[in-house]
């Protein structure tokens, strides 16, 4: 991974602060200078281009992420999914091949089908709903191996994340641009960059705060708190942009946390803060992980980005132990902030206090003071039992959102 920062670091460096000066011109730019639109608007398009296909094919759920992420622009720059070439430049070197933009983890679509060939045309599926059409430009067997070890810095299976790669994704990966059709059906919204972009404050710094799990009393402390840190302006605003795709098999499912997530905003009604909702699935990558959620929510709008202890981590499936450092994601962040035009905000170690209620740690270490600890694990345990949660560790119209949900 440090070889990796390194070579992130040298490659990039003339690009240094170009979107941050793009943002005293109103929003920051998108990764590359443009936000990438695939999507076919005329219905007669459509359907010729529907007519066109030689083949379809029906998207796994994370898939359906993908595609739509490169449909409305949150991939941008990239205008399908990566080729070859491409795929081994980026497993390599954490950058797009030609522009060298950093780029945190490779996109691809994989397949069994072993008729598909460079030329077709193929019809992409999710749920039934056409929602996409692939020009295949590249087939190829990928190195697993390799692409776990470059981009989980584990070829373990032990790792979520290789595990999906290596037992989840099919035999091939096919490369090509994506037309985008019909965003897939889901039970809540997912704004487009360019829909979230238009609620965003001009000139005004955007901190993005990534979760894939509710939000309870010491986050909402830890993203409002962000908006004072001295390297955010005033007025600034936070985007609440929690992942909806496939996460962990233990995680609470998209749409029960969609609902906490309504349910609070009408709680808290706080002017400075935004919700939105991202159809992308997490891969437990770590420190590149961290890099492709900053670009990700830089093509949303997103001049900062909160990053947490151990962001994107993950644990043996044998003997939970984690693949990475508490500080590895940060580090990685840091080092490469400047090149993609944004600012990190460290994620404050808030506690809980009997005498001053949330502080920062080393507050309540200064002052003796004393701490509350509940444990996530003891959560939801006492959530399943019908224990009474206390209102400090989270807020009770979430508890009952989960409680009838769960």
């Amino acid at each position: 991974m440090r070889e990796m920062m390194a070579t992130a670091r040298a490659t990039g460096t003339t690009r240094a602060y170009a979107a941050a000066a793009a943002a005293g011109r109103g929003l920051i730019e998108p990764h590359g200078g443009e936000l990438v639109n695939l999507m076919v608007v005329d219905e007669k398009e459509k359907a010729r281009a529907i007519a066109s296909c030689d083949r379809a094919l029906e998207l796994s759920d994370r898939n359906a992420c993908d595609v739509e992420l490169l449909s409305v622009g949150g991939f941008s720059p990239l205008r399908g999914f990566m080729n070859e070439d491409a795929y081994e430049h980026c497993v390599e070197t954490m950058r797009l091949k030609g522009s060298e933009l950093l780029f945190g983890l490779p996109i691809v679509l994989d397949t069994a089908c072993e008729d598909t060939k460079v030329g077709d045309r193929v019809l992409l599926k999710y749920q039934g709903k056409d929602v996409g059409v692939l020009t295949v430009e590249s087939k190829w067997k990928p190195n697993k191996p390799k692409e776990a070890k470059m981009c989980y810095g584990t070829s373990s299976i032990e790792h979520p994340g290789v595990a999906m790669i290596s037992m989840e994704r099919r035999k091939y990966y096919i490369g090509g641009k994506i037309e985008g059709l019909n965003l897939p059906q889901r039970p809540f919204p997912c704004p487009t960059p360019e829909q979230v972009r238009a609620d965003l404050p001009t000139g005004k710094d955007v901190v993005a705060f990534q979760c894939r799990n509710p939000v309870h009393r010491a986050h909402y402390e830890l993203f409002t708190r962000a908006l004072d840190a001295e390297n955010v302006g005033k007025e600034a605003v936070c985007l609440v942009h929690p992942t909806m795709g496939p996460t962990q098999d233990d995680d609470i499912s998209g749409l029960v946390r969609y609902k906490t997530y309504v349910t609070l905003a009408d709680e808290v009604k706080n002017p400075q803060i935004r919700w939105a909702y991202l159809p992308y699935s997490m891969h437990m990558a770590g420190p590149r992980e961290a890099i492709q959620h900053m670009i990700i929510r830089k093509n949303y709008g997103c001049t900062h980005f909160i990053i947490g202890r151990d962001m994107a981590g993950s644990k043996s499936s044998l003997d939970g132990e984690d693949f990475y450092g508490a500080y590895d994601a940060q580090d990685m962040a840091k080092a490469n902030a400047a090149e993609l035009g944004m600012q990190t905000v460290p994620s404050l170690n808030v506690v809980y206090t009997e005498e001053e209620g949330y502080v920062t740690a080393d507050v309540a270490k200064d002052k003796g003071l004393n701490v509350k600890k509940l444990s996530g694990t003891k959560f939801r345990q006492m959530l399943r039992g019908g224990e009474d949660i206390p209102e400090w560790f989270a807020f009770k119209s979430v508890v009952k959102v989960l409680r009838e949900n769960i």
